[in-house]
């Protein structure tokens, strides 16, 4: 039987993995492997210099189901060197994220952390998000599109260092147009922190932030496809390299070799 390990970065208790594990029991046998807490906003961090708890716990569903006090990058370590021992699992999948990973998003996702890591070990990896915060959101919508992505993943899986984001909008199955492939949209953060008084009369500063469009005509960006009721997904590379710039600046850099 095909093994499926899950992860997320909201925490073992969240709607959204629930929702994830839900869909995956679909394809094989289900291991969750999920943050004790919430580690948002984590991308590959480990947690390095401090003691890690991990073991089983009960699940109400009657999952395999593991925690850990650390990082989703944690998780995925302390699967394979705990559980997956022998041999790895045939899939990760991560999420599912409440809260939309696209643009620079993704560049801080703790979701996508996983599936990097997951990918860093040879494991076909895939990281689903839901553009809506809420704890109590409407997760059927990427169940029900969820499985065909699933089916094709693992028909077609992606490239030796390649894992995908898949974001959906928050709407109804209905009112979803389809599933298109992407690109990682332009885009930054801005009016990034409010300025707080705590009790005591001193300043506090809390992350917020308004996302400002740098490609809003686009229609392969990942951000404005999810606005047009769009699935999107975005194949993402471990290697981080610029081939192209690392070709034109080694032809344009001099050094002074005395």
């Amino acid at each position: 039987m095909r093994k499926i390990l899950i992860t997320n970065d909201d925490g073992f208790n969240s709607k959204g993995i629930e929702a994830l594990a839900t869909l995956m029991e679909n394809f094989g046998k289900v291991t969750v492997v999920a943050p004790l807490e919430a580690q948002s906003g984590m991308s590959t961090a480990l947690s390095i210099g401090k003691p890690l708890r991990f073991g089983k716990i009960e699940s109400k569903s009657g999952r395999e189901l593991f925690v850990c006090s650390g990082t989703p990058a944690d998780c995925v370590k302390m699967s394979m060197n705990k559980i997956f021992t022998e041999s790895p699992p045939s899939l990760l999948v991560s999420g599912v994220n409440h809260g939309s990973n696209t643009s620079v998003a993704a560049l801080y996702s703790g979701t996508l952390g996983a599936a990097a890591e997951g990918t860093i070990y040879g494991i076909p990896s895939i990281a689903f998000s839901l553009s809506n915060f809420d704890q109590e959101a409407d997760f059927s919508a990427v169940i029900h599109w969820g499985r065909a992505i699933i089916e094709n993943f693992i028909e077609h899986p992606p490239l030796p260092g390649v894992y995908l984001n898949v974001n959906f909008p928050s709407l109804s199955k209905e009112e979803i147009k389809g599933v298109r492939f992407a690109h990682q949209g332009k885009g930054r953060w801005i009016n990034e922190f409010e300025e707080r008084v705590d009790p005591y009369g001193y300043d506090y500063y809390w992350m917020r932030g308004e996302f400002f469009n740098l490609e809003p005509s686009s229609r392969e960006s990942d951000h404005n496809l999810i606005e047009g009721n769009y699935i999107s997904i975005v194949p993402h590379t471990i290697d981080t390299t610029s081939r192209e710039e690392k070709k034109r600046l080694n032809a344009l850099w001099k050094f002074n070799t005395l």
